[in-house]
């Protein structure tokens, strides 16, 4: 498909710098495809009521690590300084990552890491990698000179928070975003970045979905910094995914199949908890464990296995997951849905308001 069918000018304002407080006092367009009034505005709080009992939310438990660094590579007398996003761990000592600048960076050379890049850190405070590797856009392989625990705690000491480059780009990372840019359930480091969708939720939310019958369960995608990649193909074709790493577990796979034996419906809480639900399931529409790389990508006419519901915040112009949400509630429709939110004065991406999508396939 044509990329630019995905296209939409978003005015600067309408971008969130900052989250609302409490977390669920965010708003929330809730979009049903076909229904007589296919836009609603309402509320986060408000899902206790447009969910049902027996409804199964499902939610990305990835916690997000401080994955920016800053380090100087050194030939000969020559320095430069250099950043790094690291974005998909492949081994205990080996993680994938975007360099930049890249063009001058060689297969071989070592990255001295600090915690400003400026290279005057004590031997002890410093953490080396080898470029073992060169992909496109920057991509690089990366061999590090820890390895497990040790390198986890060399990066949580000398790694930056990786906020957005919409947010990053309009103001500096500092304290608050330590939390405001995590998921009050996240738990299993690795992302690189947020499942932005569960930053609306708090335990007294929680507590009212469970009493209102609705359960909740849990997977974990590792995002990585693919996520804000923009797709520079012009054709959706041409475009190449990013592998994630992701996870469901046996239990969880038989309490959502379960679920839906039971008439109940699958709501996915952002688009990392759809796409590996996607990946977990079968033709046949049963959700299988699934432990894994995956790089799927979803567009208009790809047919939905599991998810019946979906929660998300509101993506970017050309972006696979404006893509995704078309796939999921049609592309005319996601169009007037945006063009409303952003004339009603909705707060977009990361920090921004929630959808409630229905599926365009689906009795609501």
């Amino acid at each position: 498909m044509d990329v630019g069918l995905f296209d939409f000018d978003l005015p600067e304002e309408r971008i969130a710098l900052r989250p609302v407080t409490p977390r669920d006092a965010a708003r929330l367009l809730v979009v049903r495809p076909g229904s007589p009034e296919p836009l609603a505005d309402r509320g986060v709080r408000d899902l206790v009521e447009l969910l049902q009992p027996g409804d199964a939310l499902v939610l990305n438990d990835t916690r997000v690590i401080p994955s920016r660094l800053w380090g100087r590579r050194t030939r000969g007398e020559a320095s430069a300084r250099i950043e790094i996003m690291l974005h998909k761990r492949e081994a205990d000592n080996r993680w994938r990552a975007f360099a930049r600048p890249a063009k001058k960076l060689n297969v071989g050379e070592t990255i001295v890491f600090d915690s400003d890049g400026a290279g005057n850190a004590c031997e002890l405070a410093r953490l080396q990698a080898e470029v073992e590797d060169k992909g496109e856009g920057g991509d690089i392989g990366l061999r590090f000179s820890l390895t497990g625990p040790y390198l986890d705690e060399a990066i949580a000491r000398l790694g930056e928070l990786p906020l957005p480059p919409y947010i990053a780009g309009k103001r500096a990372t500092d304290q608050a975003d330590a939390q405001d840019y995590q998921t009050t359930y996240a738990r299993e480091e690795g992302a690189v970045a947020a499942p932005t969708a569960g930053l609306h939720f708090t335990p007294e939310l929680f507590d009212a979905l469970r009493t209102r019958g609705v359960s909740s369960h849990f997977v974990t995608l590792h995002v990585g910094a693919g996520t804000f990649l923009p797709v520079k193909a012009e054709d959706t074709d041409e475009h190449r995914m990013h592998a994630e790493w992701g996870t469901v577990g046996a239990a969880t796979a038989d309490a959502l199949n379960a679920v839906h034996a039971a008439g109940g419906r699958i709501v996915a809480v952002g688009t990392t908890s759809l796409r590996l639900l996607e990946s977990a399931t079968g033709e046949d529409g049963v959700v299988k464990p699934f432990s894994g790389d995956t790089a799927i990508f979803i567009t208009p006419g790809y047919r939905f296995r599991a998810v019946d519901l979906l929660m998300t915040n509101f993506h970017l112009p050309r972006s696979t997951l404006f893509m995704l949400v078309s796939a999921f509630s049609g592309l005319d429709v996601m169009k007037r849905a945006y063009a409303h939110a952003i004339a009603e004065g909705y707060r977009f991406y990361s920090y921004g308001d929630g959808s409630l999508l229905f599926r365009a396939d689906a009795s609501a």
